[in-house]
């Protein structure tokens, strides 16, 4: 039996919206075992996508340290679509592991959302693939 994206798909997504703070982001990836967040417009639909390595890139890197500054926790207050990925590359739930693995090389990014007519409903990741290639693909 051949797998596509929807066996493998995370469904139980965190979202979080435009207008969000990076403190907000922050906050999140702080506490939770995943590094990319889709980003949502009002009506749900999908309007980017946010890695820790984007947040990462977006405030100081004094941030939590001794000499943290205000200037360094002011950069917490950027807000997520000054940072985001617009327009990220997507992926249908019908398509195969080969077709996600393949466009996450061809684009150099670790996710991919799974869009399915025009509504966000999962997000794969190269460690579902890698676990899906390995035969360990079953998900607590």
């Amino acid at each position: 039996m051949e797998l596509n994206i929807a066996d493998i798909m995370i469904t139980r997504l965190v979202t979080i919206e435009m207008d969000d703070r990076l403190v907000l982001v922050k906050e999140i990836f702080d506490q939770a075992s995943f590094h990319h967040l889709p980003v949502v417009d009002e009506d749900g639909s999908l309007a980017g996508m946010l890695s820790e390595r984007d947040l990462l890139r977006a405030i100081s890197p004094h941030i939590g340290a001794i000499g943290e500054t205000n200037r360094d926790q002011e950069t917490l207050q950027k807000r997520v679509h000054q940072v985001m990925t617009r327009e990220p590359v997507t992926i249908a739930p019908h398509k195969s592991l080969d077709d996600a693995s393949l466009s996450m090389l061809e684009h150099g990014i670790g996710s991919l959302p799974v869009l399915e007519n025009g509504k966000l409903v999962g997000i794969i990741t190269w460690k579902d693939l890698l676990r899906a290639y390995s035969h360990l693909g079953r998900r607590p």
